[in-house]
């Protein structure tokens, strides 16, 4: 018996030690982070996710095979929580949702009959499929059958609907879809979305700067759904009240309708659903990702700047504007009158842009209050300089510092903060753009009995907004055209008493496109005036670059611009970036915004440890998408476009009141209506009659 024991008991050692030796031999180590992401997913072990149940699919996410938000059925806090196990940025955890590009569908023409298998992937092959259109969808549904969710549906117009509360994000359609015009996104990487030569894009989206889905949030009018047309303009423009009224709608030159009839307002129906908002007593909700901790310093806060922190804060960064004037708003604040952007109404707008959780600097001049450097030591990881364009351009003529002679942004300035202003009896405003005419308007309404605008060209070449220029003839604005300052005349006490002009002709087109003024020799002719503004445009003020050895690499061109590079508006300093006028010189407000969307997708990446890289394929200002540009439309029955209400000109030349004003509801949807629904080549010809 006890020899038994004994044999037992040595068998037994001898088996725990060959274990030992094989444990250490043999032994695999598990990443304990799996066992932790694993606990965190849904454990439904559907396979949706593409990986052969949860464990699987969290070792993939621990080896970096798959990102976090993996598991189509888990929750944003689920996804928060992997993301927080892989030590993560949570921030850039958010569900992904599919949305589909094309909304031509059955309208697209068709190019040839086909009888074969009804898939779009089978219909692709032959010549891109059987529509006129190369970029739409197809209309077979390989993107329906592939998802398991009952997300996808095809549509009355004969392309994909998504429904959002279905959709989770798996992806499966995206693979489906031959033309890809079905993806799957974030929502930060649907504000970072910009238009690209292989999208299907309505001609007025490809002319907007800020990028705005115009058809879209148009239908959204026209059905009554005001809060989510509102959301679809926040995806690309967070100023849409302010653009609602000084916006000069390039996206209108390019309307399809416009070519056989007016144009759809479209502005006036941004302003709508805007106002909507703002007048209904609430605001609608602006998603935000947590926060990533990485901090940006945005240094100017007028429209690049505002946009800019806007998008940083919406995908998670924390950011602080530095602005040096007293309130925030820039050239929307100090150069645009209060008749056409009324203070209150902009007030309204910043304030929910800094709710979001953005924090803000007034009276705070770079090189003065502060440095780069002392903005790298407070732990700012990127900067963006949004110092627009506020130095006026001079006439370079004789005696134009005497008194009484101001320059245009100087001049408007002084009026939006109520400073007081000398009122003459005749002024003069030399230029033809859009500040010129804010200061001619602008005098009127402070009482100066006689306004004029010298211009050295006809009213034809005028730069400045075509209604802008009506509103100033119709409130009394006298024009003296062809006119070349030579010379401001002043009196023994130094005040100015005359604009000494010579008389022009046009000539040949300049590099403008427009014919060069020549000038007549004999012909000087004196204005008398006591009040000269000249407003013939405005540059960056780049005195800040003596700020300390952080600027030494920074590049300012020979137009006082910062230097960058205009598809990812980085500077020569690579955590430096810019946008808006002082990339660009001075232009309009929403290329401003564009831009401000663009430097925050770069600082995204450059936060993010990647190459800071320009969209692929991106569709740049002035270029269109092979045959998105018709020259007929058929089918077009004439519909009056809605007419802007506006006050009366005896009214509003007394008051600094707000001209233009909101159209009604009913006037809002029948202009909704006019809308054609465009896609990229295609349009709704039963909505053209």
């Amino acid at each position: 018996m006890i020899e038994a024991v004994l044999v037992m008991l040595g068998i037994g050692a001898a088996s725990s030690l060959v274990l030992s030796i094989a444990s250490k031999v043999f032994y695999v180590y598990e990443d304990p982070r799996i066992a932790e992401v694993e606990d965190c997913l849904a454990g439904a072990n559907c396979g949706g996710c593409g990986y052969a149940g949860c464990t699987a699919a969290a070792v993939a996410i621990v080896e970096g095979n798959a990102p976090v938000n993996v598991c189509i059925v888990s929750d944003a806090e689920g996804i928060a929580r992997v993301a927080e196990v892989m030590g993560m940025n949570v921030g850039t955890a958010e569900p992904l949702l599919s949305q589909n590009e094309c909304r031509g569908g059955n309208r697209a023409e068709t190019k040839y009959l086909y009888s074969g298998i009804n898939s779009c992937r089978a219909l692709s092959s032959l010549f891109g499929g059987k529509r006129e259109c190369a970029k739409g969808c197809l209309g077979f549904g390989d993107c329906i059958r592939a998802c398991t969710f009952d997300a996808i549906e095809m549509g009355e117009e004969g392309y994909p609907v998504v429904d959002n509360e279905k959709c989770v994000g798996c992806g499966a359609c995206e693979k489906a879809c031959p033309k890809d015009i079905l993806s799957i996104k974030t929502m930060s990487q649907r504000l970072f979305d910009f238009n690209q030569t292989s999208n299907a894009l309505a001609p007025c989206r490809q002319e907007c700067p800020a990028q705005i889905d115009i058809p879209k949030y148009i239908a959204q009018i026209s059905t009554g759904d005001y809060k989510g047309a509102v959301e679809t303009i926040r995806l690309r423009n967070p100023l849409l009240l302010s653009c609602g009224r000084v916006c000069p709608h390039p996206c209108e030159d390019l309307c399809r309708r416009g070519i056989a009839d007016d144009p759809v307002s479209i502005n006036q129906l941004k302003r709508f659903v805007a106002d909507y908002e703002m007048n209904s007593g609430i605001r609608f909700p602006i998603s935000c990702a947590s926060s990533t901790g990485k901090k940006v310093a945005v240094v100017g806060g007028g429209p690049a700047g505002l946009s800019c922190a806007y998008f940083l804060r919406r995908v998670g960064h924390d950011v602080a504007i530095f602005e040096a004037m007293p309130k925030l708003g820039g050239i929307i604040r100090y150069g645009i009158p209060e008749y056409r952007l009324p203070k209150k109404v902009l007030d309204w707008e910043i304030e929910g842009i800094l709710n979001l959780g953005i924090t803000s600097y007034t009276n705070t001049r770079l090189g003065r209050d502060f440095t780069m450097d002392s903005l790298i030591a407070a732990g700012y990881r990127a900067i963006f300089l949004g110092i627009g364009a506020w130095e006026d351009y001079n006439l370079g003529i004789e005696g134009e510092d005497l008194t009484g002679s101001y320059k245009g942004i100087e001049f408007l300035s002084k009026v939006a903060m109520g400073k007081p202003v000398q009122i003459p009896k005749k002024a003069a405003v030399v230029g033809g753009g859009n500040s010129a005419i804010d200061c001619v308007r602008t005098l009127l309404r402070l009482g100066v009995p006689d306004v004029y605008i010298v211009y050295r060209r006809t009213r034809k070449e005028m730069p400045a907004n075509e209604v802008e220029i009506i509103a100033s003839e119709h409130e009394g604005v006298k024009f003296v055209f062809l006119a070349a300052p030579e010379a401001v005349i002043g009196d023994e006490d130094g005040n100015v008493t005359h604009l000494e002009y010579k008389k022009m002709e046009l000539g040949e087109p300049d590099a403008s496109g427009r014919r060069r003024p020549v000038p007549i020799e004999g012909s000087e002719t004196r204005l008398e005036v006591d009040m000269l503004i000249t407003a013939i445009g405005q540059r960056p003020d780049v005195s800040f670059k003596k700020d300390g050895r952080r600027l030494d690499d920074l590049e300012i061109t020979r137009w006082n611009t910062i230097d960058n590079n205009p598809e990812t508006l980085q500077t020569t300093v690579p955590y430096v970036y810019t946008g808006g006028d002082s990339a660009t010189g001075a232009s309009l407000v929403v290329d401003a915004i564009g831009g401000g969307r663009m430097a925050a997708r770069s600082i995204d990446q450059y936060l993010s440890g990647k190459d800071v890289t320009p969209v692929p394929e991106a569709l740049l200002k002035g270029k269109y998408i092979n045959g998105s540009i018709l020259k007929t439309v058929c089918g077009i029955q004439k519909s009056p476009r809605v007419k802007m209400p506006e006050l009366p000109v005896k009214t509003r030349i007394k008051t600094m009141d707000e001209v233009d004003l909101v159209i009604d509801e009913k006037d809002a949807l029948h202009e909704a209506d006019r809308c054609l629904s465009c896609c990229l080549s295609c349009y709704n010809k039963d909505k053209a009659a």
